[in-house]
């Protein structure tokens, strides 16, 4: 009996590691992976022992490059992931649009692309990328991988409906040079499914933390609760990254009004922010947003600041950890988040849920195992089709 082949990766912008760390729990050997932070490649080295990360810009990058550190020849490569940096596509960026030097960035994975060849592709980004200059970069990016001999299909995938406790949309466009059909994969939570995991399920048995409170390797609260907090939790016997920002005083006394479910409008006058003393009810709607535990966190962000987001714990009066962001963006627990507190932050609100990329990972594996008369426009959308009305 013949043995089952490796499949192997390479990650482009891989940050963290979030979506290498999906296709690895999926089957896949993740040989190298590349960003310009070298703070996020230091969390990427240290979770991945069997990756080559190549750090610094992308421009700087070759395709020979990655080839001798993987020791695969051209074409060799089963699989090309990555996503560009998303800030130039995010409708958190008001000044977003197609001169936003990041927004360019997809044309330097399609360099690499041309220069590999790898038999798949996977790019991910923000669904703000739809929207900029009329859908001119997503044209832009079907043509280029069309051009390299690729057929592509772009599909916005909702991460809570694979497993995320999070609601976080994003559009994934895979690609192949082979004859296998193209597949996205199906809805595992919602309507008609299992529930969707939720905050606390999340987070229910990670210790207590006071605002401001240190937590290098602490011990769980509980044993793990349900298959998520299980599947995450993995070996570790200590949490690791579980710090608590400290806030100001004002803001411990605004927290104290705020219940689950509520927000910056059950604050008294007196304790809102200045700049917000005018604002009407139906603005800034997740502000100072204290989520309860039967919610899905919003999307978790670069910077979990109460200000700005839904990002007061559902019970203490504290901002989310990192570790607890980690949990509602899918990282096991073995992932040790690298740099300082804020560096953290950023490494796990820029990265791919690792849940949602084992998922894509898994399609990607039906679709390699399938004839190429097995392939449904249910499950693949065509590359000149998508929603531009579809927000992050």
């Amino acid at each position: 009996m013949t043995a089952p082949k490796t499949l192997t990766a390479i990650d482009l912008f891989c940050g963290a590691g979030g979506l290498s760390e999906g296709f690895r729990q999926a089957g896949f050997h993740v040989l190298a992976g590349q960003d310009f932070d070298a703070t996020a490649g230091a969390t990427f080295a240290a979770t991945h022992p069997e990756a080559r990360f190549l750090p610094g810009p992308i421009q700087e990058v070759t395709a020979s490059q990655l080839l001798r550190a993987t020791g695969l020849k051209r074409a060799e490569v089963d699989v090309l992931v990555g996503g560009p940096p998303c800030q130039g596509y995010s409708v958190y960026n008001h000044q977003r649009g197609a001169d936003d030097p990041r927004a360019g960035l997809f044309r330097e994975y399609l360099r690499i692309v041309e220069g590999l060849q790898p038999k798949w592709l996977v790019m991910e980004n923000v669904t703000g990328i739809t929207s900029i200059a009329g859908g001119a970069i997503v044209r832009e990016i079907q043509r280029g991988m069309a051009k390299l001999g690729y057929r592509v299909r772009m599909k916005v995938l909702k991460a809570e409906e694979f497993g995320v406790p999070q609601e976080r949309r994003r559009v994934f466009f895979i690609a192949t040079r082979t004859a296998q059909p193209i597949f996205f994969p199906a809805a595992v939570h919602g309507p008609g499914l299992p529930n969707f995991v939720t905050i606390w399920d999340a987070i229910s048995d990670l210790p207590r933390v006071p605002n401001g409170g240190a937590g290098c390797s602490l011990n769980y609260a509980s044993a793990p609760r349900n298959e998520y907090q299980r599947r995450l939790r993995g070996a570790e016997q200590v949490v690791t990254n579980h710090e608590a920002p400290q806030l100001a005083r004002v803001n411990e006394e605004r927290m104290k009004h705020i219940p689950p479910g509520g927000s910056w409008r059950d604050l008294p006058f007196a304790l809102l922010p200045q700049g917000m003393r005018r604002a009407k009810r139906s603005d800034h709607t997740k502000r100072y947003g204290r989520p309860r535990k039967t919610d899905l966190a919003c999307t978790i962000l670069t910077k979990c600041d109460v200000h700005w987001g839904a990002y007061i714990h559902p019970v203490q009066d504290r901002a989310i950890t990192v570790r607890e962001a980690a949990r509602l963006q899918s990282f096991p627990d073995s992932f040790v988040f690298q740099g300082s507190r804020t560096d953290q932050y950023k490494q796990v609100g820029n990265a791919v849920p690792p849940l949602l990329g084992f998922h894509v990972a898994k399609a990607m594996l039906s679709a390699m195992e399938a004839p190429e008369a097995e392939e449904s426009t249910s499950d693949a959308i065509p590359g000149e089709l998508f929603d531009l009305s579809v927000a992050i």
